[in-house]
């Protein structure tokens, strides 16, 4: 298996808005990645993976975490998804100033 960089790219986060970082296609295993050093005290973030069971069926989350405040490991992962039918990663700040924040999603090919 060959880790490869799927998506990537900067998400300038609005408050309460659930930003779409990727629309996935394609069935595989997949690590979602956000680089979270521009948050500071009073910052909050959630991010999501969704994905169905099967082809056809419903988008549901498969993956949440929260993070608050500035930490001291700033590059989070997810744990790695099975997604067989795709599906999508999304970052939403819930708190503080909005901030922008790298992202990627890496696929094991």
């Amino acid at each position: 298996m060959a880790l490869e960089i799927e998506y990537d790219g900067d998400q300038a986060a609005t408050i309460s808005t659930e930003h779409t970082l990727a629309t996935i296609t394609g069935a595989d295993t997949r690590v979602l990645v956000v680089d979270l050093s521009p948050m500071v005290a009073g910052d909050s973030v959630t991010l999501r993976i969704k994905t169905a069971v099967r082809a056809g069926g419903t988008e549901r989350v498969a993956y949440t975490a929260i993070f608050a405040g500035a930490t001291a490991v700033p590059i989070a992962f997810s744990p790695p998804v099975p997604m067989p039918t795709g599906g999508t990663v999304t970052l939403q700040q819930t708190a503080g100033t909005g901030r922008t924040y790298p992202w990627a999603v890496y696929a094991f090919g």
